[in-house]
């Protein structure tokens, strides 16, 4: 059956203001979301790209310096991967993708993305419509511990 009136959102430290949004934080909880309720069954998801720690030490390392991703310095997985999973989930359906965004601030990470929704888009004869967006945010409450971690890898100092 199906609903079509699910609204997704990746992202690990934003919440949308929009109350229609279902949030997830991590790329396990966005494939058991997708799993519980069914591709189908999706409006629209919005992807964020760096979801954990490893992912932003990346983009202050290599993609605000040198302008490109070495996913093999990221253990978590990312953005991306979900990506990756709703195109294999909409192969393996034989259903089409829901309307599908990024929104992270990481522009490698987010062209990656639109490159994959669109790719796939593209070879199915479709409109490639996987575009950045700016959803009205706010933020997870972090701990100062959090904060100062996250300082640290902005600035180099924790590897």
């Amino acid at each position: 059956m199906f609903n079509k009136n699910i609204y997704l959102y990746l992202d690990d430290v934003r919440i949308p203001k929009d109350d229609r949004w279902e949030v997830v934080t991590n790329y396990d909880e966005f494939v058991a979301h997708i799993n519980l309720n069914g591709l189908e069954n999706y409006e629209c998801i919005s992807l964020d790209h760096d979801l954990g720690e490893e992912a932003m030490q990346e983009y202050y390392r290599n993609v605000a310096t040198n302008g490109f991703i070495e996913y093999n310095n990221i253990g978590e997985k990312t953005g991306l991967d979900c990506a990756k999973f709703l195109v294999a989930e909409a192969i393996s359906k034989k259903i089409p993708l829901p309307q599908t965004y990024c929104h992270s601030a990481n522009p490698v990470g987010a062209r990656n993305i639109m490159n994959c929704i669109n790719g796939y888009l593209n070879n199915q004869g479709l409109e490639e419509s996987c575009t950045m967006v700016r959803i009205e945010h706010s933020y997870r409450e972090i701990t100062e511990d959090d904060l100062n971690r996250r300082l640290a890898i902005k600035n180099g100092d924790l590897k």
